[in-house]
This record gives structure tokens, sequence and C-alpha cells, in this order.
């Protein structure tokens, strides 16, 4: 599988699963930056945000992929989804991986709303 279409995927089951998903696919830390807040968590504190369910009718329309070296990649796309409320968001992400012996993890996520 292509690296962006494996990543995009990765981040499909961010905006659709629960708090495992980013136990498993997160780094240790990663700077995460939204409207409400920016700054370093750990993987474990963001699964604590995390609700199973938040995000319905995800879509996502990739801008683009960089790979500055074998070990890391940075991913955007535009993502439309409904809040589980039924609120639509609309948003410019961006996401930095670095690749470690068990997969690529994510170690920067950055949301702008639309």
């Amino acid at each position: 599988m292509p690296l962006e279409d494996e990543l995009l995927e990765t981040e499909r089951r961010f905006w659709t699963g629960g708090p495992e998903v980013y136990e498993a696919h997160a780094a240790p830390e990663c700077l995460v930056v939204f409207t409400e807040l920016a700054g370093v968590m750990t993987n474990a504190d963001i699964a604590k945000t995390v609700e199973k369910g938040r995000w319905k009718d995800v879509e996502i329309a990739p801008k683009g992929l960089l790979q500055p070296s074998h070990d890391t990649a940075i991913v955007a796309y535009e993502c439309r989804a409904r809040r589980k409320d039924g609120v639509p968001y609309h948003a410019v992400v961006s996401s930095g991986y670095v690749k470690r012996p068990d997969g690529w993890k994510l170690a920067f996520h950055q949301q702008t709303p639309m």
C-alpha cells in the first residue's frame, strides 16, 4: 500500500475509532495544535480525551504527502465530518509521523477549522 494511503487510513481510524487507536498509533508524546489548545501530550492523555463514535460521515480528501527522510512523513488533507450530535465540521488537517520498529507513529497533529 502506498505510504499516503497507509497514513490516511490511520488518520481515518483516529477520527472513527476509540482510545485504543491512539494508544496503538500515536508516539509516546505528540504535539497537538487545535483552536482551543496547543501543546505536547502523551498518547495516554490523548486517548483519555477520545470517545468512540464522536465523529460520523468522515470524508478525507488528500492534499499532499512529504517524506523528508525514510523515517518521517507529513500528510495533509481536508476533512468533513459530523459530530455525534450532528453538527457539521470542516477542517484542513496535517499530521507528522515517525517510523518506529512497530510502524508509523503520530508525533504531530494540527487542525484548522474552515
